[in-house]
């Protein structure tokens, strides 16, 4: 980020004069394994990576803030205590946060920022999450006389997309932004929030997103209508086994009993969600053990069970998934909700040139379109740079 890092400082000094302020960093993330599990009560196995937000930030002595996006050459200007907050709606992250923030305790006063990223847009490595992750870390930094803890500046995020932008997401996204570790991936019970570290460092193999340029359409309707059936099954079992609050507590044998009570529809879906809690606690073992032919076997495992069962993959995507098994990648797998986005792939070094020249030219015979492609390593979270 050394070279954002000092495009936001000229362009901070051309926009709020030539007396420094602090550099902070958030990062976007990548979700390794663990789709549609969040709202299930299952595990989800995120990263941070090593593209996000860089924002210089310096307090003014006022209650306005002074922000300047620089990626979208846009200006704007809020009162700290204005109950409505500005119009743009790339500002209302950073309002929300300030929000929060002062919701809690911290005493918030008026600043300039200025702040740009390199987290591509639309492939699903959520930059929002890196915004709000980056200026509630640096605020809380720059004005909290009790340091918030860092699980509360996840949430702090997320109550800013529910609040304020309108979104009801999950706290995958925040999470891996403000806890993110080099060199390691996360295991977040969805249902807990407790979390553990585990290893990460694919000696001989690349971590490539291939992104299909299909807009994700997370419609409302299918993305509810899979929620929906995951919760009719477990109406069905929990009549018979009252503990069972979500999918995260049923096994086979309770799918099993209520299969005749459900659509098909319902059990395939229930179907894939504990499959994929069981493919998540199997690539916790194989990373500890270094095995990434096992992690890779489960991504095309979940890859075949989002397409199939839980059905929010797209011909793209399981186009990219096909020509990742016919060059020999490791694992491939959509990533994220589904509808389209990106695939993820773990590849070998010595096939990688060959599986992105065949995968653009294949995919751009077909959909008349290539792939973008993006090369992630697996870094830190938030951060002061300066």
């Amino acid at each position: 980020m050394n070279l954002i890092k000092k495009d936001v400082q000229d362009y901070f000094s051309e926009n709020f004069g030539n007396e420094r302020g602090s550099v902070y960093a958030s990062p976007g993330r990548i979700n390794l394994i663990g789709e549609h599990t969040d709202y299930n009560g299952g595990f989800v196995f995120p990263g941070a990576v090593d593209k996000g937000i860089v924002a210089e930030i310096k307090a003014n002595s006022s209650d306005k803030v002074r922000l300047y996006s620089i990626d979208l050459r846009d200006l704007s200007e809020f009162d700290i205590n204005d109950e409505n907050g500005p119009r743009a709606s790339w500002a209302r992250y950073i309002y929300g946060v300030c929000r929060e923030l002062i919701a809690r305790g911290v005493k918030v006063k008026g600043f300039d920022a200025a702040f740009a990223g390199d987290v591509p847009l639309g492939a699903g490595m959520s930059s929002s999450a890196a915004i709000e992750s980056c200026f509630a870390f640096a605020l809380n930094d720059m004005f909290g006389d009790n340091m918030i803890e860092k699980f509360e500046l996840a949430k702090i995020g997320q109550a800013t997309e529910h609040k304020y932008i309108g979104v009801n997401c999950g706290i995958m996204d925040q999470f891996a932004s403000v806890f993110g570790k080099k060199g390691h991936l996360i295991r977040l019970d969805c249902r807990s929030l407790e979390y553990e570290y585990f290893p990460f460092n694919p000696q001989g193999y690349k971590l490539v997103l291939l992104n299909s340029c299909v807009k994700h359409e997370l419609a409302s309707s299918a993305y509810n209508d899979r929620r929906r059936s995951c919760e009719n099954v477990v109406s069905k079992i929990a009549a018979k086994h009252p503990g069972v609050e979500t999918l995260r507590d049923a096994d086979w044998k309770m799918l099993d009993e209520v299969k005749n009570e459900v659509s098909q529809e319902d059990y395939n879906c229930a179907k894939y969600v504990i499959g994929e809690k069981e493919r998540v606690l199997a690539v916790c073992d194989a990373l500890k053990a270094g095995d990434y032919e096992t992690v890779g076997k489960k991504m095309y495992e979940t890859h075949n069970g989002l397409s199939n069962d839980y059905k929010v993959s797209c011909p793209e995507l399981d186009y990219l998934n096909d020509i990742a098994k016919e060059c020999g990648v490791t694992g491939s797998r959509v990533m994220g909700g589904g509808f389209g986005g990106c695939t993820i792939n773990l590849v070998k070094d010595e096939l990688y040139d060959e599986f992105v020249k065949t995968a653009k030219e294949k995919y751009k015979s077909r959909y008349n379109k290539e792939p973008l492609v993006y090369d992630v390593v697996v870094g830190d979270g938030s951060r002061k740079l300066s």
